[in-house]
């Protein structure tokens, strides 16, 4: 590197965000995430003994992925190239793939591909990254924050790692934070910052669990409270919470209405609902609400649940679910929000039964096994003469002219309604 590439790239450092800035050198620095890298964890023996297979690490936003697969490369010696899913294509896989190739040959150093938001890739682009990974050409370290399972192919994923990366502790987040303001180098260290009381604390706790979140809070509370043009290099950059709370207040919270996370709380308010906790049922309506789900599918879900776990031993529950539903038609959001919440209640409360459920899932085991089986001929209409010669209707016992006006309210009277090969079957 000569002199002008060095002082780019020290330049460059120097502009890039804080929480670029303040990514992990080392272990001593990278915080949390104790069960995956904490001394003595699996994969921290295979970093130090510099056997670092293919991984992929699934979690939360700003749980510390990328920042751990560049401490990876940089503990191993590896060669690092970083990847987006989104916007790179099978042909610059296969330039990296050829890259890799030369510098393993020539130098012996071996290349981590780094492959972010890999869930965005799709089947033609892991098919052609596999033989690779699996002939030992790169060391694939892949992101998501979406789970694995739907979204990597069975044989990526067999030649992978998984390790399950977790939102971060607040006590984590409050310790990035003030190293962020003490350090020197990569961040506030040379400023003279004063924080007021609980700042730190709050920050750490609006960032639920997100580093990245945090340190760009920070970052911005800083340049906010700068004084214009930042000409005095000994003024005191203040840091309140009362003008914090406008800077950080959140737009919008941590759900995609097409991942996993959509599923995993559709899933909660079903199972609240079922267990008649109406209090928690509530919560997680107003989670999908408020993080912007269609409140249609919400009611299209309830209209269900009416019938599936509670059904015939509350009537009313379809007909209030119905209400609610028709209620988010006509209003939409914010309005139909109390409506939601009204069925959601009364589902809760409401007794529970799911015997219709139980008892259409055995209708279909029998329509699967035999899904033809003619109707009786008693049961058969006969508009015309040839249907009548052919029996059609013969026998059928008209209900209102027995006793209760059941046809089976006496044995002589005794009438099947099911096929020859279903005789007397029973499903409630």
């Amino acid at each position: 590197m000569d002199l002008f590439d060095f002082q780019s790239a020290k330049r460059k450092t120097k502009e890039a965000p804080l929480a670029d800035r303040m990514r992990a050198a080392s272990f001593a620095e990278f915080v949390g995430q104790e069960d995956v890298v904490g001394e003595g964890s699996a994969l921290r023996k295979l970093i130090e003994r510099d056997e670092v297979p293919s991984m992929i690490f699934w979690g939360p936003p700003g749980t510390g992925k990328t920042t751990l697969a560049r401490l990876i490369a940089r503990l191993t010696k590896s060669r690092f190239v970083p990847m987006s899913a989104v916007s790179s294509g099978v042909a610059d896989l296969r330039q990296t793939v050829a890259e890799a190739q030369e510098t393993l040959k020539f130098s012996g150093v071996r290349t981590i591909v780094f492959i972010d938001e890999i869930h965005r890739w799709n089947k033609a682009q892991q098919d052609a990254f596999l033989p690779y990974v699996e002939d030992g050409t790169v060391i694939l370290i892949g992101a998501t924050t979406e789970n694995p399972s739907f979204e990597v192919n069975s044989a990526l994923l067999s030649r992978s790692r998984v390790f399950v990366l977790k939102k971060l502790d607040t006590s984590d987040i409050e310790a990035l934070l003030r190293r962020a303001l003490a350090d020197k180098e990569r961040g506030y260290g040379n400023l003279k910052i004063e924080a007021e009381e609980g700042v730190i604390e709050f920050i750490a706790g609006a960032a639920d669990g997100d580093a990245r979140s945090a340190l760009n809070a920070l970052e911005m509370a800083v340049k906010s409270a700068q004084p214009a043009g930042a000409a005095d290099a000994n003024a005191v950059i203040q840091l309140k919470r009362a003008e914090l709370s406008a800077i950080l207040k959140r737009s919008h919270l941590l759900y995609d209405r097409k991942g996993e996370e959509h599923y995993n709380i559709i899933s909660a308010l079903h199972k609240s609902l079922r267990g008649s906790n109406a209090d928690a049922a509530l919560y997680w309506l107003g989670r999908m609400l408020e993080a912007g789900e269609d409140p249609l599918y919400v009611a299209r879900r309830l209209v269900r649940f009416a019938s599936e776990d509670v059904g015939l031993a509350d009537p009313q529950a379809l007909v209030q679910a119905n209400a609610a539903f028709q209620a988010t038609h006509a209003l939409g959001m914010p309005e139909c929000n109390v409506h939601l919440a009204q069925a959601v209640v009364y589902l809760a409360r409401a007794p529970k039964s799911n015997a219709l459920y139980v008892a259409y899932g055995k209708v279909k085991a029998d329509i699967d096994a035999a899904p033809n089986e003619p109707v009786p001929l008693h049961l058969r209409n006969a508009p015309t003469k040839l249907m009548k010669e052919l029996e059609y209707g013969k026998g059928y016992v008209y209900a209102h002219n027995v006793k209760e006006r059941r046809a089976d309210g006496h044995a002589d009277d005794r009438q099947e309604y099911f096929p020859e090969k279903l005789k007397g079957r029973k499903y409630l």
